[in-house]
């Protein structure tokens, strides 16, 4: 496990992590629609996780979950570049009853973000605007270009979920070693 801690005037958090892991995890944000998506994160990712975050929920869930966004996406830019001896490319598509996500990703070292979710108001208490600042924090910081997009759904829920798993089967596929690659680049450095 790799551990990386960031504390600000809103948040003070501490993420550590096993890229090659078996999907276990302890997850404490203080936002519990985004505990219940970082859970099956770590668990479709294969990657272990332990997340705490002591943030100033008493305003609002944005601070802590943005900046939960920016600590693993840190992390998990330590851990994988430079790139050697992965796939670096992958997709999936995550069927949610009738939410149906998909994710396409490269693990490029330079980020970009292609989010069309169609989800806005509340889950339970949670701001669905939010997952927008989750994935823009944690996909920029962790330097991989992806395209998370809807393809249909109506249930907020399931479509935000179907999202969280399709970023992280992605990851689990795109991290998926390749010896015979070497370093997965013409310029030979990710």
């Amino acid at each position: 496990m790799v551990t990386k801690a960031r504390k600000t005037k809103e948040t003070d958090i501490s993420v550590s992590l096993k890229l090659y892991g078996e999907g276990k995890n302890n997850i404490d944000t203080g936002v519990g629609f985004l505990d219940h998506m970082l859970e099956s994160f770590s668990k479709h990712s294969l990657i272990d996780l332990d997340i705490k975050c002591i943030g100033d929920t008493h305003i609002d869930d944005h601070h802590s979950v943005e900046d939960v966004g920016i600590v693993l996406g840190s992390l998990l830019s330590e851990v994988l570049y430079p790139a050697k001896g992965i796939e670096r490319f992958s997709n999936s598509c995550i069927v949610m009853d009738e939410a149906c996500v998909e994710c396409d990703m490269d693990l490029s070292n330079r980020p970009f973000l292609v989010y069309e979710l169609d989800v806005y108001g509340k889950v339970g208490n949670f701001d669905a605007e939010l997952v927008e600042e989750f994935f823009r924090a944690f996909i920029l910081n962790a330097s991989i270009s992806a395209h998370i997009v809807q393809k249909r759904g109506k249930n907020k829920h399931h479509i935000i979920e179907a999202a969280f798993k399709s970023v992280a089967v992605s990851i689990r596929r795109a991290i998926a070693k390749n010896d015979r690659i070497g370093i997965p680049s013409t310029k030979d450095v990710l």
